[in-house]
């Protein structure tokens, strides 16, 4: 695959999805770190301090306490996404291919699959991530709603 120089086009373009995918991880990492932060921010109503306005008493509110926690189950299922397409890799078996333009198509198709994996598990989890936080609003909006009532 290194003996014959690869034409311009086919570098150029290996250079874009060499960048689309340092952007994909970029956006990747930026979510998990989202995540993280969201999911801490989720299980404060269940880790604060007692009579604080946002707290819950697991032995007195049991369903507030239930429905804080599964608030954050869809942040979970999008961190878990992220790590997925964190992982896809860009192997791909060379085997039976003969010559440099084969093999080099066979890279570019590798490459491209695995940055349209990555993107479609990174939009995926866009989506888990914000039903997380619209279900954690709603959570916190009953939490106050019963306090204030």
């Amino acid at each position: 695959m290194r003996g014959d120089p690869p034409d311009p086009g086919f570098i150029a373009d290996l250079e874009f999805l060499e960048n689309r995918d340092l952007d994909l991880s970029v956006r990747l990492g930026a979510m998990l770190a989202f995540n993280a932060l969201v999911i801490t921010v989720g299980t404060h109503p269940v880790s604060a301090s007692p009579g604080a306005p946002l707290s819950v008493d697991a032995a007195t509110q049991p369903w507030l306490t239930l429905a804080s926690l599964a608030g954050i189950a869809p942040v979970v299922v999008s961190s878990y996404l992220c790590l997925r397409a964190i992982l896809v890799g860009e192997e791909f078996d060379a085997e039976g291919l003969d010559g440099d333009e084969a093999l080099r198509q066979r890279l570019f198709a590798s490459f491209v699959h695995s940055i349209d994996a990555q993107g479609r598990r990174l939009r995926r989890a866009v989506r888990w991530t914000i039903a997380g936080g619209v279900a954690t609003m709603i959570v916190w909006a009953a939490i106050l709603s019963v306090k204030m009532g």
